[in-house]
Formats: structure tokens, C-alpha cells, sequence
């Protein structure tokens, strides 16, 4: 039995788009990375504060991070569809 795609795989057009998009996003996410790396090694004292319903900073910064990355995930696949259309 042979096993063969699916579906046959077109190249893709919008992949230099998709590229450059993908390194500003990257870049914006390493920015507020590096804000949580230097917060903690500037000021570690400072994570240990509390900020709202009784989490410290550092649980706050922590949890924000994965909800930028959520919707930094889903503004480039927004981006990228949108473009595959217009190509398309």
C-alpha cells in the first residue's frame, strides 16, 4: 500500500511575506522578553510584588507573556490567510 499526500502542495506565494511578518512578530515578543529577563535581574525584588488579585509580578508578567504569544499567534495567522487569499 502506497501512501501519498492528500492533497498535492502548490509553492507557496505569499511565503516572503509570511517570512518578514514572522521576524517582526518574533522581534516584538523578544522585547517583552527581554523586559521580563531585565526586570528579573535589574530589580528581582521587584517581581515579588504583589499587583493585582494577590499575584506578585512575576506571576502577572509570566501569564502575560503566554497571552501576548497567544495573540501574536493569531494576528500572523490572520496576516498570513489574508494574504493567501489575495495571492490566490
Amino acid at each position: 500500500m502506497l501512501h501519498k499526500p492528500a492533497v498535492s502542495a502548490k509553492s507557496d506565494l505569499a511565503i516572503a511575506f509570511k517570512t518578514r511578518i514572522g521576524i517582526y512578530i518574533f522581534l516584538a515578543y523578544t522585547a517583552v522578553y527581554i523586559g521580563f529577563v531585565a526586570v528579573n535581574l535589574m530589580a528581582p525584588t521587584l517581581m515579588a510584588k504583589n499587583i493585582m488579585f494577590g499575584l506578585n509580578l512575576a506571576v502577572v508578567y509570566g501569564f502575560g507573556l503566554i497571552i501576548v504569544a497567544l495573540i501574536l499567534a493569531l494576528i500572523y495567522n490572520h496576516l498570513c490567510a489574508r494574504r493567501e487569499k489575495q495571492v490566490n
